[in-house]
């Protein structure tokens, strides 16, 4: 593909990670906050959560309007089609893992300043071996809950570094602290495992899917999928709040699957496909929750609605608006996060500022080893 070459020649190493790490989560609003490890967290069916609370009613204020940050340009789309290049060519072995944090922004309000913290703060981490017989594993542990930026650690120590925070969580009241636990095995490795990935296939099956990124989005990204994941029938016409929420449950599901063990041309493709969906935009460079730079893409934004339906805190209610980004390794294509970000302050996010995460799914790493892969000893945060 000359315009990827050109591009990708024309670009050099990104900078170095900036020290800021924002934080947020993937956990439904109206959901309780996850104590046991789940067995299987992403599969190919995607992940749609993000804005299906019961305690959030989605509504089009204004229309549908274009998240603000940044306009389209060349170099923003050329970056990610470098990126998906790059994809292509990433080796395979005996074992895949993936090794994932989530977390959600809560927000604190002393009357020393009003700060956020990272809350319902989760680790997982799973492998699968290539075939049958050659095992599998799933592994956990909490985080601490912590300020995500500077700007907020300075707040919380202001207002006395607290060890543990209330928060209202969809439809009570919840503590998290800033305790993290140890790794806990998911009942014990299955040493006959392996062979079958989330979403129930083989690593032949993922070699056969196709390459094209047409057919890729008409595979996983049509209308009929996305009807599919919300559990629509087929030929019911999609209400208005499942159009507006289309691009951004297909960010989503990318993410989804892209986390997966999908064969370099295959992952290449989808980034491709994702590239081209209407309501998806390229915004250039971005950093994740890890503090890790990027290039990105996001959906238009939409209008977020909490209300006090469940008994929620006013502090807790209104409207905002927000949007998903996905972000990218501009050196490998890997998936580094997926993010809620606010676009227009409101409700509960009232006093954070444009670009605030909401929530993530961040990829601290994911690939093949020849090796039998074990979890990190070493915390992600300091």
């Amino acid at each position: 593909m000359d315009e990827v070459r050109m591009v990708r020649d024309g670009y050099h190493e990104p900078a170095p990670p900036t020290a800021r790490v924002i934080a947020g989560a993937k956990a439904l609003l109206n959901e309780p906050p996850r104590r046991s490890l789940p067995r299987l967290r992403w599969g190919l069916g995607g992940v749609v959560a993000a804005g299906a609370a019961a305690t959030v009613a989605i509504a089009l204020v204004g229309g549908n309007t274009p998240a603000p940050p940044r306009p389209v340009n060349l170099d923003d789309r050329g970056a990610i089609l470098a990126a998906a290049e790059k994809a292509e060519r990433q080796p395979i072995g005996k074992y895949w893992y993936i090794d994932k944090i989530e977390g959600q922004s809560y927000i604190m309000r002393p009357k020393t300043g009003t700060y956020a913290i990272t809350g319902a703060h989760t680790e997982t981490f799973s492998w699968w071996g290539a075939k049958h017989g050659m095992g599998e594993a799933f592994y956990g542990r909490d985080l601490s809950a912590r300020p995500p930026t500077a700007r907020d650690a300075s707040l919380w120590r202001r207002a006395g570094s607290p060890s543990s925070f209330r928060v209202w969580s969809g439809d009570h009241y919840y503590t998290y602290t800033t305790k993290a636990t140890k790794w806990k095995a998911n009942g014990h490795p299955n040493t006959r495992g392996g062979g079958e990935f989330p979403g129930g296939m083989s690593a032949e099956d993922l070699q056969n899917l196709p390459t094209d990124p047409a057919k890729l989005a008409e595979m996983f990204l049509s209308e009929t999928q996305v009807r599919k994941a919300e559990g629509l029938p087929p030929t019911a016409r999609p209400p208005a709040r499942l159009r507006m929420l289309e691009p951004g449950i297909k960010v989503m599901r990318v993410t989804s699957l892209l986390a997966g063990p999908m064969p370099p041309k295959v992952r290449a493709g989808l980034m491709r496909a994702l590239a081209d969906q209407p309501g998806i935009r390229s915004i250039g460079r971005a950093t994740d929750p890890l503090g890790r730079r990027g290039v990105a893409l996001a959906s238009d934004d939409r209008a977020m609605t909490v209300t006090g339906e469940f008994g929620g805190p006013k502090a807790e209610q209104g409207t905002y608006r927000s949007r998903p980004v996905i972000v990218f390794d501009e050196r490998t294509g890997a998936v580094l996060s997926e993010q809620e970000e606010l676009t227009k302050p409101g409700g509960p996010y009232a006093e954070m500022k444009p670009g605030f995460v909401i929530n993530y799914l961040a990829v601290r790493s994911a690939k093949w080893t020849d090796t039998k892969p074990t979890p990190p000893a070493e915390l992600p945060f300091r």
